[in-house]
């Protein structure tokens, strides 16, 4: 008879035999009584925290499409945070040169009401 854990192993090396992808991936079968996190890939292994056989691959299922999306998007994800830290960058340099005129003319008008009392 076939336990659940190596059900999902055989799921795991079928879905990766069927997309070519995740090859490096592997499962591990760590049932949660309770809990909100029902999976997780850290450094290449999928685990899985449903008791229930059939939620178990669902969610195998799920992460190991979610793993593979992610590598996926990773570059662009990876280009988009640069940019927005560069806007960011610029962006504080623009408004401190702003505050900086403010200044400026806050202390020319205090002046000129000063010398013209």
């Amino acid at each position: 008879m076939e336990t659940p854990k190596s059900k999902l192993a055989d799921e795991l090396e079928r879905i990766k035999g069927i997309t070519g992808l995740g090859a490096e991936l592997k499962v591990v079968w760590k049932p949660l009584a309770e809990g909100t996190l029902s999976g997780e890939v850290k450094n290449n292994t999928v685990y899985v925290y449903d008791a229930q056989e059939e939620k178990a691959i669902e969610t195998l299922q799920h992460e190991f499409l979610d793993y593979c999306l992610s590598r996926a998007i990773k570059p662009y994800r990876e280009i988009t945070n640069r940019l927005i830290s560069m806007v960011n960058e610029e962006a504080y340099r623009a408004k401190e040169s702003v505050v900086e005129g403010l200044v400026r003319l806050l202390r020319a008008s205090r002046n000129e009401v000063s010398s013209s009392h």
